[in-house]
Formats: C-alpha cells, sequence, structure tokens
C-alpha cells in the first residue's frame, strides 16, 4: 500500500480545496488566500504547479476545481484530519480550542494503519467536533463490519474510486451507493429502509428541505432519511 509522498504544502493547498469545493465547486484564489493565510500571487503559483501536477483544473482568475487525483488525496488528509480531532478531544481530553492546531500537526505522518486503528477505536464516527462530515475512509469495503473483519491489514487494499456521502452533495447528483458506514444499530436502520450497498442512488438538492431530512430515490423507489444515515451512505458520483 505503499504510495509516494506529497509534501505538507502540497496536501494543506488540496485539504483547502476540498473544505471548500468538495462537490466540484470552484474555489476563488481569494478564498485559497484567505483560508491559508497567503499571499494571492504566491497561491497564483502553486495553483499552475498543482494542475501540472493534475491534482487540480486552474481557470485564471476564477479559480480551481480538484480532479479526481486531487479529491483522493484531499479526502484522505482531511479525514486524518478529522478524526484526529475526534480521537484528540473524545479520548485524549485534550482542550477544544487547540484539537484543530494539534490535528494540523499530526495528520501528515498519520499512517493508514493506524488512522484505521483510531476510527475503530472511535466506533466509526461520521463527523468531526466542528459537525463537519469525516470522509469515508479509502479501503476497499462495502461497510465497517467487512473492515474490522479483516485483521491483517496488510490485506487491505485501497478503493480505486472516490466517494461522496449524501449530506455533502450540494446540487443533483446520481451514482452507485459503494460504502455505508456505521455500527450495527445504524446499518440495521438503513438495511431496514431497503437501502444497500450496489444500488442506484439519486439526489435532487432542495436548500429549502430540514436539515435532518433528506429525500432519495433508490432503484426507484422514493426514501426519506435522516441526516445520520445522509452523513453514512456514500455514492460513487
Amino acid at each position: 500500500m505503499a504510495e509516494a509522498k506529497i509534501s505538507e504544502n502540497i496536501e494543506e493547498y488540496l485539504e483547502v480545496l476540498y473544505r471548500n469545493g468538495s462537490n466540484g465547486e470552484q474555489v476563488s484564489t481569494t478564498q485559497l488566500s484567505k483560508d491559508l493565510g497567503i499571499a494571492p500571487g504566491s497561491v497564483t503559483q502553486m495553483l499552475k504547479k498543482l494542475e501540472d501536477l493534475g491534482y487540480i483544473t486552474y481557470t485564471p482568475y476564477k479559480g480551481a476545481t480538484l480532479t479526481e487525483e486531487g479529491m483522493k488525496i484531499a479526502q484522505k488528509i482531511t479525514r486524518k484530519h478529522r478524526i484526529l480531532e475526534k480521537f484528540l478531544l473524545d479520548i485524549l481530553k485534550v482542550k477544544e480550542e487547540n484539537i484543530h492546531e494539534q490535528a494540523c500537526e499530526m495528520e501528515h505522518t498519520l499512517s493508514d494503519e493506524a488512522e484505521r486503528a483510531i476510527c475503530t477505536m472511535l466506533h466509526h464516527p461520521d463527523l468531526c467536533p466542528d459537525e463537519n462530515v469525516i470522509p469515508a475512509c479509502n479501503f476497499d469495503f462495502g461497510s465497517c463490519q467487512e473492515c474490522f473483519s479483516q485483521k491483517d491489514f496488510d490485506q487491505v487494499i485501497n478503493r480505486k474510486f472516490n466517494l461522496l456521502s449524501i449530506s455533502e452533495l450540494t446540487g443533483n447528483a446520481e451514482g452507485t451507493i459503494s460504502f455505508i458506514r456505521g455500527n450495527d444499530e445504524l446499518l440495521d436502520e438503513i438495511t431496514q429502509k431497503g437501502i444497500k450497498v450496489g444500488q442506484h442512488l439519486k439526489y435532487e438538492f432542495h436548500e429549502n428541505v430540514l436539515a435532518d431530512n433528506y429525500m432519495i430515490i433508490v432503484d426507484g423507489e422514493e426514501l426519506n432519511i435522516t441526516a445520520a444515515m445522509a452523513n453514512n451512505i456514500f455514492i460513487r458520483v
């Protein structure tokens, strides 16, 4: 599972792009400059480099969007950051005002194996302390139970495509349900809705719909699901 090392600077840029445009939205140079605390000219230079590396699509004076490869890296580092925040707060009892900075320092060196162990310890969390969705892991499993059943990490393989949870979608989208996260209780609730991996899911975004209410169509059947379910049902779009 060894992968080429990516610089922390590049990971930070991709993480900010993901935070502002996880669903394919274009992120402006101004927004990146503000979030990173870096001069616009320097941001522009880096965006050109990231485009050359194949991580983003950059349009001068407009902004950048993540490519599939850029999304893969961005989701991975964002997941590690958010799951570390949860670990620091819930397990280590670090002060909440300090967890973001400490997670930033730790995320770049946290191994995939350690990330998986932390996820299991925390019982597969869906939200970080700031109530942001923790992205799915990039391991090729259909559920957390499948992951838990594989004891030998050396036998774990990476998923070859990116996923988004229903709650991360900011526009109309459809795709194949490819991963359902959660403990036995949540999985039972989702199963009782008739939702399972491999089904086709369609989602139509409506700004006026209540935050805890998501209307989806699964294999042609309209279903109403909770935010907790939407946080943990992932589709390949």
